[in-house]
């Protein structure tokens, strides 16, 4: 099998050179490029064509949230993994809505980062406990009224929504809980369909947004 296409977008030098050390250590894995900014990465994203991109939010001449905006307004479907910091839980919020399909610290380990990546090659979303948590918090700061919408899923249906934001698949879902992995796959449909969603992705976002996942 070919190595995933990586590619870097971060302005600090010291950071994209710790990323390519750490993925140089696994052949499934080739960096194919980096960028310094947004509009850099806008510059490069379609001759270096990418399978993924790791890819900070505060960054000059244009940013990681805004960097997203433009790809979507090109048709650019490159999975993206946000690199971040401890003070940036509002953005990531922003990011998810915008598709992310991770959040990583800068210093995450490299079996964390190996394990986002492929989670977004299999079109997951994958937030560890840590990011899960946080992201959480940030919601329950700015809405203080969520108690509806919390009410919306019932026990089961949180639960296993908190398993696919762990980047868990339904047959381990269904382990798990010690049922059918069909029965989890009904319970997924009624969670979409609760959401207005389609996908697992989807699903995870929307109830972030509207402070529906609990921990």
């Amino acid at each position: 099998m070919s190595p995933y296409k990586i590619m870097l977008v971060d302005d600090h030098f010291v950071v994209r050179e710790g990323l390519k050390l750490i993925l140089e250590t696994s052949e499934k894995y080739q960096v194919v490029g980096e960028a310094v900014n947004g509009q850099d990465a806008l510059e490069k994203v379609e001759k270096l064509e990418p399978d993924i991109i790791l890819m900070d939010l505060n960054m000059p001449v244009l940013s990681g949230l805004e960097t997203m905006k433009e790809f979507k307004k090109k048709g650019l479907t490159i999975p993206i993994i946000i690199l971040t910091t401890y003070n940036e839980d509002e953005l990531m919020i922003n990011g998810l809505a915008l598709g992310a399909k991770g959040y990583l610290l800068k210093d995450t380990s490299r079996e964390s980062l190996f394990r986002s990546i492929d989670s977004a090659m299999r079109g997951e979303m994958l937030l560890s406990e840590e990011m899960l948590e946080r992201v959480m918090a940030a919601k329950l700061k700015s809405q203080q009224e969520v108690k509806e919408d919390v009410k919306l899923l019932s026990d089961k249906e949180s639960y296993i929504l908190q398993c696919v934001a762990k980047g868990y698949k339904s047959k381990e879902i269904a382990f798990d809980m010690n049922i059918g992995e069909r029965t989890v796959k009904a319970h997924l449909t009624n969670i979409y369909n609760k959401l207005g969603v389609d996908s697992r992705s989807q699903a995870v976002a929307t109830a972030l947004d509207r402070g529906i996942l609990k921990l």
